[in-house]
Parts: structure tokens; C-alpha cells; sequence
């Protein structure tokens, strides 16, 4: 059996989570451990980096030759950059087409061009999402930030250019659980807060970002309470969310464009439940909106309730809806993968549905080696699976496909993505770095409008910093 082998000193790092993971711990990206079956380490046949090197993988899923290094553009200082510009997989040429159609009226300034990326870790940590939407909106127009929760649903929420405050202990987070069976009324990003405790409170900063509009998305109910909806520090509406049904509302205030905080507070006089917020301008330009929950699965998005989702999904009017999930199922060896398979379908046929005219895209899962207690590492057989099946599913349906596998530069890149100085990876072999995560937006958001714009790439690589990237605008 041939696997990558560690030195002696990085092998020491690891040994405790080896250990852990032989134990039957491993770390899901909720960032807290969770008990599970002790992972396989069964070995299969497939290309192995020589000399401390990457498989190179190809946008048609074949391997080249690893027998040599991988050569890599240089920064300023001699470092390498990692991340290879690799195109979206589309044989039709018409995946992105409602996409590049709104992006057109956004640079004529004749509207709005919205986005929509669902996903988990990689896409909640709101980081390659959030160079996209700055990159995006340098060029089409700053439209605002986009859909947002108003209080922290977990530790480390964050968004690119936001700051979040709440007492989020007075909250309750309602999100699909283990065990569960039958959907529930979660909302457009699978995620409710609710409470009805007096002066619980959430507060968006849109720090030296502009916005002119924001709308709480909340829930109707019969027992519902009041809320008072604030924009620098002033009551600007005292809402009722009392109704003789269960529906969800909208609540619009409308400010002067510039900078401004915008908060929530509950008068204590009944439960509240909410799904959210947005955060936009009254003005052509881009809107980028991030939905990703740790920790989850494609598969979860069945688990809320259709009628629900479906509406107001179909309120944000995405040009493209991307669905960027794969690395958690990668990991679910128990689960045939066709199972995998009719439950992606699923949601693809779920989200073409709800708004047909949209375009999709499909972002496969990050690589993810499996980890032994000697230090060694091996493929993970299960995530050339997930591509595949990827893959296939985008074609069917008519969306792009995203290799993240490919773009790393084949199995086994996170080894020589964190062990980089400075790192581009985690130490996790799962998750990169603010680093690896700014040069997968501009990868991406250069493959969005690769056929927008031919030969005129929206941004030049500019991964030299850890600072995490802040929107012009």
C-alpha cells in the first residue's frame, strides 16, 4: 500500500488527532468534535505524490504525469501561489447564460445581477464568497452585501465586511439535527432564530459599506411578538409579528445610502421567530448572498420545509444558485453512493423549481486525506466519488461543475498546502486558510465570467496577504 509519509517532526503534530481519529473522533467543519465511526483505512490504487509533490488533476477528471513537481506562479517574494485557474466544467456553454445575461444589465447599470451560494464550512466562513463579491462588485457595481442573520447562530459567524453583535444566549437556533426526519419551517438558508425574551437583541454594522435598504425576514404567528426595528440607534418601526396564521413577512425600511448599523430588538411580549435579513442598495451592481451551515450536507436542504424555501428563494431572484456541498458526504462511507445521488438530484430538481430561470452551479468537495495513527495519509476513495457523481448531475440538469480537488492541484495538495510557509491550508487537512480561501474566490469568480468576458479576467492573483478581504466601495 502506498501513502504520502510525513517527516518525523510533522508527523509529531498530528499523532494526538490520529489517535483521536483511531478512537473514533474526528473534527466535522461545526469546529467541534463529534463521535463517529473509526475511519476506514483500507488502502485503493490511485496516483500518489512523489517526493513531497502533488497529483496534478485535469477539468476533465483525468491525472497527468506526477512524477513531476507541479510549477507554480511566484509572488512578489519568491513564494509559490498556490490554486490552479481551472475553468467551470460546462459542455453546453449555456450553464451560466441567465448569469451572464444579468451581469450585462448590471454593467449597463439597467439592474441587479444576485447570487445565491448555499454550502458548508467553506462556504459559511464567508471568505471565498466574500472575495467574490468584492471582485464582482468592483467591476459590475456594489448592489450591497446581500442576505445575512442578524444574530450569531454559532461561534465565529461571520461575514466579509459586517459586523454581527447580539446577546445571542437569549436565542434559540433551530437548524436540521441528527435524527431528524420530517422538515421543518427553517427558512431560505435552513436556519430560524427565535426567542421571547424582552431586550433580546441583534445588531448588523455595515462597518464603511453603504446600504440603503434592509429587510427583516421573519415569521407570522398566531402568539407572535413585537419586535422594534432600529437604523443608527432610532426606532424606525415598531413591528407585530401577530397573524391569525402561520406565514412568513417582510418588514422593508428604507435610509439614505452610506454606512449604518440596523438592529433588532424584541419587546418581550411573545415569541419571535426570524430567518433572516438583507442587507442591499437601491442601485445597479452585484449582491453576493451567503447561506452556508456548518456541518452540512446537500441532503439537509430536503429536511426544510419546501413551500417555505421555495418562496423565498424565489423573493431573492438569484441569477445563479450555487451549491457547494461534498466534503461532509465525502466522509459518509456508510451511505451508498447512490443514495448520495437521488437525494443531490433532489435538491437540484428542488431549487430548478422554485426559480427555473436561474442559472446553477455545482462546487465539489475539498480534499480531504484520510489520516492514520503512523502519520501516513491516504486518498479518501469516497470524494472521487462525490466528483463524479458531481459531475454528472451538473450535466444532466444543465449546471457548471467546479472541481476544488483539481483546482488544489489533485489529492493529497492539503499537505503541501499547510505545510507551506505561511500556510494556505489548515492543519485540519480539510479547511484553508484566509489565504487559500481569497485565492479560491478569485479562481472562481474568474471561471464565472470566463465566457462573460473572454480573455479579460476580472482580477490578476493578488493572494499576498492574510488579511481577510474587504470590499471596495
Amino acid at each position: 500500500m502506498e501513502v504520502y509519509e510525513r517527516t518525523r517532526s510533522q508527523t509529531l503534530g498530528w499523532w494526538l488527532l490520529a489517535s483521536a481519529l483511531g478512537a473514533g473522533w474526528i473534527m466535522s467543519d461545526d469546529a467541534s468534535a463529534q463521535r463517529t465511526s473509526p475511519v476506514a483505512t483500507c488502502a485503493v490504487d490511485a496516483p500518489v505524490p512523489a517526493g513531497g509533490t502533488v497529483t496534478d488533476v485535469l477539468s476533465d477528471g483525468s491525472v497527468a504525469d506526477a512524477s513531476e513537481p507541479l510549477a507554480y506562479e511566484l509572488d512578489e517574494n519568491g513564494r509559490p501561489i498556490y490554486g490552479r485557474d481551472i475553468p467551470i466544467e460546462d459542455p453546453s456553454g449555456t450553464a451560466l447564460a441567465s448569469f451572464h445575461a444579468a451581469l450585462r444589465r448590471a454593467e449597463r447599470g439597467d439592474g441587479q445581477a444576485r447570487l445565491v451560494f448555499y454550502g458548508a464550512s467553506h462556504v459559511a466562513a464567508d471568505m471565498f464568497t466574500g472575495t467574490i463579491r468584492r471582485l464582482l462588485q468592483e467591476r459590475f457595481g456594489d448592489a450591497g452585501h446581500g442576505f445575512v442573520l442578524p444574530v450569531e447562530p454559532w461561534r465565529h459567524y461571520r461575514h466579509t465586511d459586517l459586523d454581527i453583535e447580539s446577546n445571542f444566549r437569549r436565542w434559540d437556533v433551530l437548524r436540521v439535527h441528527v435524527g431528524q426526519t420530517a422538515p421543518s419551517l427553517y427558512g431560505i438558508m435552513g436556519v430560524a432564530l427565535t426567542t421571547d425574551a424582552a431586550h433580546a437583541y441583534g445588531r448588523i454594522d455595515t462597518g464603511q459599506a453603504s446600504a440603503s435598504r434592509f429587510e427583516l425576514w421573519y415569521s407570522q404567528r398566531p402568539d407572535g411578538g413585537t419586535i422594534d426595528l432600529l437604523v443608527d440607534g432610532h426606532v424606525e418601526r415598531r413591528l407585530s409579528t401577530r397573524s391569525a396564521e402561520l406565514n412568513p413577512g417582510y418588514a422593508v425600511v428604507s435610509t439614505a445610502d452610506c454606512p449604518h448599523t440596523f438592529e433588532i430588538r424584541v419587546r418581550g411580549d411573545g415569541p419571535v421567530t426570524l430567518y433572516g435579513a438583507t442587507v442591499e442598495r437601491e442601485r445597479p451592481g452585484v449582491i453576493v448572498d451567503e447561506m452556508g451551515i456548518n456541518g452540512a450536507r446537500a441532503a439537509s436542504q430536503l429536511l426544510w420545509d419546501e413551500p417555505l424555501q421555495v418562496e423565498q428563494l424565489r423573493r431573492r431572484m438569484p441569477d445563479l444558485v450555487v451549491l457547494a456541498y461534498g466534503t461532509n458526504e465525502s466522509g459518509d462511507d456508510t451511505q451508498p453512493i447512490e443514495t448520495y445521488e437521488r437525494e443531490l438530484r433532489q435538491v437540484v430538481t428542488r431549487v430548478q423549481t422554485a426559480v427555473p430561470t436561474s442559472s446553477c452551479l455545482l462546487v465539489g468537495p475539498s480534499d480531504r486525506p484520510i489520516v492514520h495513527r503512523d502519520g501516513t495519509y491516504e486518498p479518501r476513495p469516497r470524494t472521487q466519488q462525490v466528483i463524479d457523481t458531481q459531475r454528472r448531475v451538473a450535466l444532466d440538469y444543465g449546471c457548471g461543475f467546479f472541481d476544488m480537488v483539481a483546482f488544489g492541484g489533485g489529492p493529497f495538495h492539503m499537505m503541501e498546502w499547510a505545510d507551506a510557509e505561511p500556510a494556505w491550508a489548515q492543519r485540519d487537512h480539510v479547511h484553508y486558510t484566509v489565504r487559500g480561501y481569497t485565492r479560491l474566490g478569485e479562481v472562481i469568480a474568474n471561471a464565472l465570467v470566463d465566457r462573460y468576458d473572454v480573455g479579460a479576467p476580472i482580477v490578476t492573483t493578488s493572494v499576498t496577504s492574510t488579511a481577510a478581504p474587504t470590499a471596495t466601495r
